[in-house]
């Protein structure tokens, strides 16, 4: 379990897109991207690595706002405005958005087995600045205005699928912009003020919603195409028919074959059940390493703290034992082997880790559950009172036995293997293997 809780955390840092450092003044946007967005994403470019120590500084602060090098532009610049109303008409010029890079993140919910994310932002403010003119029938008035959203929520749902040719792909993002207050200071309209004041409080709002749709685009097309130039640098190649954390799934079975856990030897178990004494010894499970995905991996941010819920089942599983009943201090005993199979093991884990990745994982429950165990007795000779109470009682004793082995001690050794665990050197570690070319085959799990 620990093995899939560190690739849970590692597969995080992979799925992360590298950030760039904004150039030190806002670049001269384009006609093809008045936003300016891509330039400024695209001036300089950090390694991986960097990237990620920038990153794990960032959220050991008590209130870590934005993320370090993000490609927002801020400001960002927003295209002429024009607004007609019954009376006149105003046009919007030279306007600003500032605040974009000022976010926190409220929470964040992803399925990672399906490669699909939401994530809410929150922004205190955000500042509309720059110059209008007013063209009524019988005057004029210009100057500078600006327009303050407060409590502003943003929320995007973004999704990776794999392409043809098995390269990973980010998809387009659905994302919306809401606030909660909006305020608004006109500069220069002196006689307007007061006759057009129903008109101008409907101002506000068309700004908001002019440069909504505006913003929510240039958004999805930079970040999309950021994210897609970074994950097209990763030389792994997925295939269409299972997701990349399938996959990876699929490479954790071989390693626990590779290391020797399957087949498993149980701790050996002994029980009373009146006069009799009953021991299993020897006992082995055979399939422990078909282990698979049997929900989906669901992985969510919030307080700062990221908490990730995993369940893996294995299909059946075969195992052997050797059983030795006595009865009244062993003055009579029986002994023989059972063959048996177990329909299922499910183990359904909850993991947190805090952002500041100096602290260790705390796993938080961990469930197991056992399908029908059936048992078959090899060489039970004569059929007496004692090979019956074996028949009939050594199947629960087995359930007792994996469980003992399985539950408990599984909780403690994850926990302690975890406090183990220097998340913030493993991430350290693995982005540095991605900066040098090495690919997802390179990165240590284990």
């Amino acid at each position: 379990m620990v093995l899939v809780l560190r690739l849970c955390f590692v597969l995080i840092l992979v799925c992360l897109t590298k950030c760039e450092d904004a150039p030190p003044q806002a670049a001269h946007p384009s006609a093809s991207d008045p936003s300016g967005l891509h330039n400024v994403t695209h001036q300089t470019e950090k390694k991986f690595s960097e990237t990620v120590l920038s990153m794990l500084d960032h959220f050991k602060q008590p209130d870590p706002v934005g993320l370090p090098g993000a490609p927002i532009p801020d400001p960002m610049d927003i295209p002429n405005m024009k607004h007609s109303f019954s009376v006149g008409k105003m046009t919007f010029f030279n306007v600003k958005l500032y605040g974009l890079k000022n976010f926190r993140i409220d929470h964040i919910n992803a399925d990672l087995s399906a490669m699909k994310v939401e994530a809410a932002l929150t922004i205190e403010k955000l500042d509309v600045i720059g110059n209008y003119t007013l063209s009524a029938f019988f005057s004029k008035s210009k100057g500078p205005f600006t327009v303050v959203l407060t409590k502003v929520y943003v929320v995007a749902i973004a999704s990776l699928e794999v392409e043809r040719k098995g390269q990973l792909e980010a998809q387009e993002m659905d994302m919306d912009i809401k606030f909660k207050d909006i305020s608004m200071d006109f500069k220069g309209l002196g006689f307007f003020a007061n006759m057009f004041q129903g008109v101008m409080n409907s101002v506000g709002t068309f700004v908001f919603d002019s440069i909504k749709p505006f913003v929510l685009k240039e958004a999805n097309t930079n970040i999309r195409n950021d994210v897609n130039k970074e994950v097209k640098k990763l030389p792994q190649r997925f295939p269409n028919s299972i997701s990349p954390f399938d996959q990876l799934i699929a490479e954790l079975r071989r390693k626990v074959r590779d290391k020797g856990f399957d087949p498993y030897k149980v701790q050996d178990y002994n029980s009373s059940a009146g006069v009799f004494d009953i021991y299993l010894t020897h006992t082995w499970l055979y399939g422990v390493a078909s282990f698979h995905r049997t929900k989906d991996i669901k992985f969510e941010l919030r307080n700062k703290t990221a908490h990730m819920l995993v369940e893996v089942g294995t299909q059946r599983l075969m195992g052997t034992t050797n059983w030795d009943i006595s009865f009244v201090a062993g003055m009579l005993s029986r002994a023989g082997t059972a063959s048996f199979t177990v329909e299922y093991i499910r183990v359904q884990a909850n993991a947190s880790q805090s952002l500041d990745t100096s602290q260790h994982p705390n796993l938080d429950d961990i469930q197991v559950e056992l399908g029908n165990i059936q048992v078959r007795f090899d060489g039970l000779g004569t059929v007496d009172y004692v090979i019956e109470l074996a028949v009939n009682v050594i199947p629960n004793l087995l359930r007792y036995q994996i469980m003992d082995a399985l539950e408990k001690p599984i909780r403690l050794k994850i926990q302690e293997a975890l406090d183990q665990v220097n998340v913030e050197r493993i991430i350290k570690e693995n982005a540095k293997k991605l900066d040098s070319g090495k690919g997802l085959e390179g990165l240590e799990f284990l």
